[in-house]
């Protein structure tokens, strides 16, 4: 499970986006950023949180976020929950789980008594120099825009 804590480095990345093009976190060096994993495209809490992000997109730019998803869908499937939901940001495919094991966000789950392995739906506020502040273990799915504003002017 996560061994990050606030105050740490955030771990170098690259990967591909859904448009195919290469990505790593140092193209975003001087920014913050909002890092966020979620489990699987096009199922109702990781469209709800994209859709959230996605409504309140125009705010988190004004307030000189970047916003990158990922998860362990591959780069057809992001393109089609992109488009889908007509998502302004860039969704990384971790299909061999290199971001999702270097920010420790895979690990047990428990769904209606059974145990299975899986990825673990956490946000990551880094900021310009590359340090994570703030790490949100259980986003509000429905609010996660508004959580990561408050929190970030909290710091």
């Amino acid at each position: 499970m996560i061994t990050l804590k606030e105050g740490d480095k955030a771990p170098q990345f690259k990967g591909k986006t859904q448009n195919g093009e290469t990505v790593a976190l140092k193209d975003f060096k001087g920014k913050k950023i909002v890092l966020y994993f979620y489990p699987e495209d096009d199922t109702p809490t990781c469209t709800i949180q994209a859709c959230n992000l996605r409504d309140n997109y125009a705010l988190l730019k004004k307030e000189g976020f970047e916003i990158i998803g990922i998860s362990p869908d591959d780069e057809k499937k992001h393109k089609k929950f992109e488009a889908k939901f007509n998502l302004p940001f860039v969704l990384i495919a971790d299909t061999n789980h290199k971001i999702i094991d270097a920010y420790g966000v895979w690990g047990e789950k428990q769904l209606y008594g059974r145990k299975y392995m899986g990825l673990h739906r956490t946000t990551f506020l880094i900021d310009e120099k590359g340090i994570i502040r703030k790490i949100f273990l259980r986003p509000k799915n429905k609010q996660h825009a508004e959580e990561i504003i408050a929190a970030w002017k909290a710091l």
